[in-house]
């Protein structure tokens, strides 16, 4: 009999670092639950961490290494000692003939905190180059310049705490109830329990967010500054400033307040697109709350200038006094979680280790001593943007990639996958061999992954928890700080021969113990932390210097700020319009974001065919009047096209979005949706400060296609390898979507469109690969009319279905292969062509509102019809009990019902 335990870790999502309770049996992860004593998250987790063991499928996994030794070569399966010797022979060699800064690091903000430190360490000790940087690059490093010009450092003020107690919160640019749910239960209760909270939420789309918001401003997008600008105008008339605040501890409001003068509500209304009584509205909240606290992600960073509109949000903190106090002040939300112990360690290319400056001499001088090195690097790092310029121009001729997937995540991917496929010498060091990084791969290193490792993770309120492995890592796969110390070792053979060696570590606290002495006396001070007292004391939040006996809740209380003089700063920093805007060729404006139950290129979560029942396949989304406007059906596949690339996708009405606009979620990448992904479309122009590219924007046109052929697949069992196999042989369609479905029972789904019929050569090959060209298998052709139907049924029901040419009864051919029951009578219209099944049955392939507990929308509106309300809705279906992540959208099903009875 097999005895069950618990491991207490972290969540490996979002920044929020949610604590989590891993029962396993010291070989396999069995089930996840929330931590009650975690801080961070109480015992709550969302639909992505309460899932996290049905992720990770070891058929996605990379298990040993993999090397080729030529670009036109397959790889084949190596040993750890060939594969290191190889890499470091050839980074050694290119350092040799080309210097240090032909070589380049592209880390994740999904790493550890030691593993952080062993890249820098690497990259600016050893090989002798700043060319390291991180994909955090694309989502919090204009929050860093925020932080840091305005504060003068980048050290987030507030407590998760801070959001339950604040009067006025105003979130900005961040569909917080899908990117940070644990946080915004938080927020539901905490506005439950005071409904005269104020919330602010200033978005484009009418997220789920928005269903909480006391005032939505669906501002133009990329018009924030211009927005924060009108907000202080109106409380600088009204009085609704703290003047005693700003004497005492700030600098540059004058000249603020002269700029701010020309931001008068008519103009900032206009500019904007909200109405003048809105402005009003949203100043008077925040000028008149006893505290205010924003919250901010992905809408205000991923902008050409996302730095300015960082310190224009401050500027309202600064200006009110609402800062460093309970219930107070500017709070970045972290995109992934670990993007803080990133900055922290330096791994962002202009920063060196405990929130110091790559291009500051004295920094560099006291992280040289502290490394026992002659000097750091000093010319200037490439952040991704530039790095990946450089890949493709021939610069870089060797790139380390470690735990991320830029050839689905980085703007512009036609450049990115051309970068990437020329590239002389190309590691990628992943948990996940499936990911489109991997096919560019000339050396493969198998990392551990989730619930394998540990080490520590920094969240968004500074708080760090240690990370604890469950199980052993599977197979051959190494903790990524083991994998870089292994490489750093061999490379000092050639870089430092008969020296002793920069990298004597043999578990992650002794690089935790070197590393958190390159934060002592600094802002971020937690010097007097170890594995061994977070796991005394619990999480901390730093700073936690030495001698300390508990962690820092709130920065800046006694209103002295990390600047040369103490004070804040104010800056005044015109509006700027986004680099891409509508016109005749391009009219619609394309935004990017998340989606519920997924996350980032989904690598992890898009191994669990459970996470797909919210949302199935990749579809932009437009206004119903947009549809009509332009004469589109719901479903009809158009080709969204930008300055940079195309692609075909169905087209979805979506009340979320305004007319001239356009949305597509950030996830679908070349795996899962042919064309390289939505980020094909997306632009790589950048914040000159903090060198984030505007992801949130760009100008698309759409147009209708014909593509009559049609193809459908649903494939029961091994759904990592079926995608594998199938997904290379639909290259050469003009569309092809895959997903996956189901629950108990997981199934591949391929939807394929094309201008003609696939081949009868290539038909038989995809019903080889399916199990559908013997067997139990019913069938039906038809080759004058391309039309092609193949059904395999096991112990009495389906478990393959392969639609050509005709593919009218897919739908309800699905539902007979969900409900486990294939009858003798219903077989005989299987292969009729029929769009509904036979008798009239109605087919219910409506999303799942609850994942949790498996409640599907059509159920959730029957309860409703039936006059439940959400109490009622959970007691009798128990949607909304568990990780509450379905409680915006049943609450806005409520409303349109009492819109309706109304009406």
């Amino acid at each position: 009999m097999t005895t069950s335990r618990t491991t207490a870790s972290t969540c490996c999502y979002c920044g929020v670092g949610c604590g989590v309770l891993i029962e396993h049996d010291d070989e396999k992860i069995l089930g996840v639950t929330g931590d009650p004593k975690h801080p961070a998250n109480l015992g709550r987790l969302c639909s992505k961490g309460s899932t996290l063991h049905k992720t990770g499928d070891l058929a996605a996994r990379a298990l040993y290494p993999e090397l080729r030794l030529g670009k036109g070569m397959a790889r084949s399966r190596t040993d750890w000692d060939t594969a290191m010797d190889h890499a470091a022979q050839v980074f050694g060699r290119t350092i040799a003939e080309h210097g240090p800064d032909s070589v380049a690091f592209y880390i994740s903000g999904q790493l550890l905190t030691e593993d952080y430190y062993a890249f820098n360490k690497l990259a600016r000790a050893l090989v002798g180059t700043n060319n390291i940087d991180s994909n955090s690059r694309l989502c919090m490093s204009s929050a860093v310049v925020g932080y840091k010009r305005s504060l003068g450092a980048d050290a987030p003020p507030c407590s998760y705490s801070d959001i339950e107690t604040s009067d006025c919160l105003l979130i900005a640019g961040s569909n917080m109830a899908f990117a940070h749910p644990v946080l915004f239960r938080r927020l539901e209760a905490a506005k439950e329990a005071n409904p005269d909270k104020r919330i602010i939420v200033i978005d484009p789309r009418r997220t789920d967010t928005c269903a909480i918001a006391d005032l939505h401003l669906a501002v133009q997008p990329g018009t924030d500054v211009a927005l924060f600008h009108g907000l202080l105008h109106i409380m600088l008339w009204e009085g609704w400033i703290d003047r005693a605040f700003i004497d005492a501890h700030t600098e540059g409001f004058d000249a603020l307040k002269s700029l701010v003068r020309d931001y008068s509500p008519a103009m900032v209304s206009e500019l904007c697109g909200i109405h003048p009584d809105d402005l009003q509205a949203a100043a008077r909240m925040i000028g008149s709350a006893p505290s205010f606290m924003s919250l901010w992600c992905m809408g205000l960073n991923q902008s050409s200038s996302g730095s300015a509109k960082n310190s224009a949000l401050i500027n309202l903190h600064l200006a009110t006094g609402q800062i460093g106090k309970p219930g107070s002040g500017p709070f970045s939300l972290t995109g992934q979680p670990n993007a803080m112990g990133g900055r922290e360690t330096g791994s962002l290319s202009n920063l060196l280790p405990g929130h110091r400056e790559a291009a500051n001499a004295e920094h560099q001088s006291e992280v040289a001593a502290y490394w026992g090195v002659e000097q750091m690097p000093l010319n200037p790092g490439l952040s991704a943007i530039e790095l990946f310029e450089a890949v493709r121009s021939g610069k870089i001729k060797a790139l380390w990639i470690a735990c991320t997937n830029p050839a689905q995540s980085m703007p512009n991917q036609t450049l990115v996958h051309e970068a990437l496929a020329n590239c002389p010498f190309v590691v990628v060091q992943e948990a996940f061999a499936t990911t489109e990084t991997c096919r560019y791969a000339d050396l493969l290193l198998p990392a551990a992954s989730w619930g394998e490792k540990e080490g520590t993770v920094t969240n968004s309120e500074r708080c760090i928890s240690h990370v604890r492995p469950a199980i052993p890592a599977p197979a051959e796969t190494r903790p990524d700080w083991a994998i870089v110390c292994d490489l750093a070792q061999r490379l000092e053979k050639q870089l430092r021969p008969g020296q002793p060696s920069l990298f004597d570590f043999s578990r992650p606290s002794e690089l935790f113990d070197e590393y958190k002495g390159l934060t002592a006396g600094r802002d971020l001070d937690y010097s007097g932390l170890s594995h061994a007292m977070i796991d005394e004391l619990g999480p901390q939040q730093w700073p936690f210097p030495a001698g300390a006996e508990r962690g820092t809740a709130r920065l800046y209380s006694d209103g002295q700020f990390p600047t040369p003089d103490g004070r804040a700063r104010f800056i005044a920093e015109q509006y700027q319009p986004p680099q891409e805007k509508r016109d005749a060729r391009f009219p619609l404006l394309l935004n990017t974001g998340r989606l519920r139950d997924q996350w980032h290129g989904m690598s992890r979560t898009g191994t669990a065919a459970q996470l797909f029942g919210h949302v199935e396949q990749a579809l932009i989304s437009l206004h119903p009047d947009e549809l009509r406007s332009r004469k589109l059906q719901d479903g009809q596949l158009v080709r969204v096209k930008s300055k940079r690339g195309s692609l075909i996708l169905p087209v979805q009405g979506d009340e979320q979005v305004r007319s001239g606009q356009a949305f597509i979620p950030m996830h679908w990448g070349d795996r899962f949706l042919k064309g390289l992904g939505v980020n094909v479309l997306t632009q790589p122009a950048y914040d000159p400060l903090s060198k984030q590219p505007e992801l949130k924007q760009a100008a698309i046109s759409l147009q209708p296609v014909a593509l009559p052929w049609e193809l459908f697949i649903l494939v029961e069992g091994r759904v990592q390898e079926q995608l594998s196999a199938l997904r290379p042989l639909c290259e050469d369609f003009d569309y092809a979507s895959f997903s996956l479905t189901g629950r108990e029972r997981s199934a591949l789904l391929v939807r394929v469109a094309h201008t003609e019929a696939a081949s009868v050569d290539w038909l038989s090959r995809v019903d080889a690969l399916l199990g559908l060209d013997s067997g139990p298998v019913v069938a039906y052709d038809d080759p004058r009319r391309a039309v092609g139907k193949r059904v395999r049924i096991e112990d009495g029901r389906i478990t393959a279905i392969r639609l050509t040419g005709e593919t009218a009864a897919r739908d309800w051919l699905r539902n007979v292969w969900n409900s486990g029951e294939a009858d003798a009578a219903l077989r005989q219209w299987f292969m009729a062509p029929l769009s509904s099944p036979p008798g009239g049955a109605t087919i219910s392939n409506d999303k799942t509102l609850c994942n949790c507990m498996n409640v599907s929308q059509s159920q959730i509106e029957a309860g409703i019809a039936r006059g439940l309300d959400l109490d009622g809705l959970k007691a009798e279906l128990g949607c909304g009990t568990e990780c509450g992540s379905c409680v915006p959208e049943v609450r806005q099903l409520l409303s349109k019902r009492v819109n309706f009875v109304e009406a």
